[in-house]
């Protein structure tokens, strides 16, 4: 029609590569861009990377680090933290913590994000005692900290059979945060450590209700997350049925979550259906629901069907990530 692309045309053509994790043509885009003249902003800068991070493609990311600074696109709470977050995926701790320090070097206040990222990561490392270190300044600081990041803290420390550890840090939370919040991070205790009273769902919802604590599908989720770490699936489902009693659409997290369960359990044909009926329903699968069915089909020792939801992933569009590829290689090696 003889109309020129803009920057906003740009940069919407580029948020929906990104979103299907179309890693080549975000890059075509890029390109075509500089050449006509548009810089990118600083949040299509933040998506960009994140990119990179589903893809384990953290010198990527330094490179756009770079490539800001030169075009003097200005650094914002969000591309640090794509950048942190991406860093800490990959295992590169050391340089997140440097940026971490460039950002508040920028007076750039860290976020409940930032501090989520390397709480994370941290724990993921196994470096629990820095991950602590962070998760008690971030409350010094007046943020309270997001379920599932104490989900991921006490399921550490309870691997590593640390209860004692996980006590003192819940009571050091409960004279920090506000009472209604207090409740669910007790019920995470409980469920998640050796004291057994919410080992079913329905109470657990009970006793937060109680407590005046207001139900949402973030709620839900954490929930589910601390039952379905522990492949316990009947609970994960009760949570489920929970939330669509209390007419709350269960979401795609929600849903990964449920493979998740039955895949820790060893429960592949159930984490498979749940699979199927994602698809029936309209919920499109994303880079998590795939990896997370592969990693229950290789822990089935299904190793040829994790091969295939591989090459759906790829049929589909969905870029895989490096966990998923890494998965991959070792079930095409024990098979051959």
């Amino acid at each position: 029609m003889g109309i020129a692309r803009n920057q906003q045309t740009y940069e919407l053509l580029l948020v929906c590569n990104i979103r299907a994790g179309r890693l080549e043509d975000t890059w075509s885009l890029m390109g075509e861009m500089k050449r006509q003249g548009f810089v990118l902003s600083s949040r299509i800068y933040s998506k960009i990377i994140g990119l990179y991070r589903d893809n384990g493609l953290w010198k990527k990311a330094i490179d756009i680090m770079i490539e800001m600074k030169e075009n003097q696109v200005p650094f914002d709470r969000r591309v640090y933290n794509s950048i942190i977050d991406t860093l800490g995926k990959s295992g590169q701790l050391h340089e997140a913590r440097g940026v971490f320090e460039n950002m508040q070097r920028d007076d750039i206040k860290p976020d409940i994000t930032t501090w989520n990222s390397l709480i994370r990561w941290h724990c993921q490392a196994g470096d629990v005692g820095k991950a602590l270190e962070f998760f008690s300044t971030m409350q010094d600081q007046g943020l309270y900290p997001d379920p599932k990041i104490f989900v991921t803290i006490i399921s550490r420390l309870g691997e590593e059979g640390k209860w004692d550890l996980i006590k003192k840090n819940f009571e050091s939370m409960k004279y920090r945060g506000h009472r209604s919040s207090g409740i669910i991070y007790a019920v995470l205790v409980d469920i998640y450590g050796q004291y057994g009273k919410f080992q079913n769902a329905e109470d657990c919802l009970l006793a937060l209700k109680s407590e005046g604590v207001e139900t949402s599908a973030s709620l839900f989720c954490a929930l589910a997350n601390a039952y379905a770490q522990q492949g316990l699936c009947e609970q994960t489902v009760k949570v489920l049925q929970l939330m669509e009693a209390e007419g709350i659409e269960p979401n795609l997290i929600m849903l990964n979550l449920l493979i998740n369960a039955f895949g820790i359990a060893g429960r592949y044909l159930e984490a498979l259906s749940i699979f199927h009926q994602l698809k029936e329903i309209g919920i499109s699968p994303d880079v998590v629901t795939y990896s997370t069915l592969m990693k229950a089909c290789i822990r089935a020792r299904q190793f040829d069907q994790a091969i295939k939801i591989y090459r759906e992933m790829e049929l589909v569009g969905c870029t895989p990530d490096r966990k998923a590829r890494e998965m991959l290689q070792n079930a095409s090696m024990i098979l051959r």
